[in-house]
């Protein structure tokens, strides 16, 4: 089983990379099992939701 470290670092890479059947499973149970690391991966998607919309903001008023 992972342990906190180990699961914030896969649910920042799941951001950039398809995780393996057994990294999904992995990271699975240790977040429905961790509060902390489901609201850990909740933060880092809105994060990249916002940075995203921000960057193509930027991009328009450029033209």
């Amino acid at each position: 089983m992972l342990n906190c470290k180990q699961a914030t670092q896969m649910l920042s890479e799941k951001l950039d990379r398809p995780l393996s059947t057994k990294e999904k499973l992995n990271l699975g149970v240790h977040t429905s099992m961790c509060s902390s690391c489901r609201q850990f991966g909740k933060q880092i998607q809105e994060l990249r939701f916002i940075s995203k919309r921000y960057t193509k903001g930027e991009n328009e008023s450029k033209k």
